[in-house]
């Protein structure tokens, strides 16, 4: 178990990324194709900058990446990336112009986790938590037929979430990188095909 966590750590040293978790969203970029040149993405919960450093190459110079996370990071990021310090859960007005600015996004990307207490069920909920406020997020400033990627902790209540991502997407798919480590509890959720934004608008509460 070691020796396979050791090795997407080295690995991620020796190619010049910040975290490991950047092996998984490349497994989810080559499993299902979701990056092209020129697209515009968001990345939620971007720190320490892994996620927003893959999806920059895959973009190239000619597309773009905003990332936001609570707290800040010291990746030097090319032309083509912008990072803020951002709750999810309060945008400020500048966050919300940057993004009104930047969309309409053709992926909207999360990895957020929140702070493990130990307990399984909090976890989980607080898991669900972030999720559901990525998708509300993703439903604002997706394009239409964009794609919204999320991270998650298994749990009695996921298979909801999938129902209403289902409501707002052509096609929904589990995925298990294999670069995660086995006992990890997350699994991720790539969600293809939006039904745009006028849809989500109008079955918002």
């Amino acid at each position: 178990m070691k020796k396979y966590r050791d090795h997407f750590f080295l690995k991620a040293k020796q190619e010049n990324y910040p975290a490991r978790s950047v092996y998984k969203l490349k497994e989810i970029d080559k499993n299902f194709r979701i990056f092209k040149p020129g697209m515009r993405v968001l990345d939620l919960g971007a720190a320490p900058g892994s996620w927003s450093l893959a999806a920059a190459e895959a973009v190239g110079a000619r597309g773009s990446v905003l990332g936001a996370d609570l707290q800040p990071t010291a990746t030097q990021f090319p032309p083509q990336v912008a990072f803020v310090v951002e709750d999810v859960f309060a945008r400020s007005e500048r966050f919300e112009a940057l993004l009104a600015e930047r969309a309409p996004f053709h992926v909207v990307m999360s990895d957020m986790a929140p702070k493990t207490t130990g307990t399984k069920f909090t976890d989980q909920a607080r898991s669900l938590e972030l999720c559901r406020e990525a998708l509300h997020v993703a439903r604002l400033y997706l394009i239409q037929g964009g794609s919204f990627v999320v991270k998650i902790f298994m749990g009695p209540d996921v298979q909801e979430f999938v129902r209403e991502m289902r409501r707002h997407f052509a096609a929904v798919k589990m995925f298990k990188p294999k670069s995660s480590r086995a006992e990890s509890k997350e699994v991720f959720y790539v969600a293809m095909g939006f039904a745009g934004p006028d849809a989500a608008a109008q079955d918002a509460p």
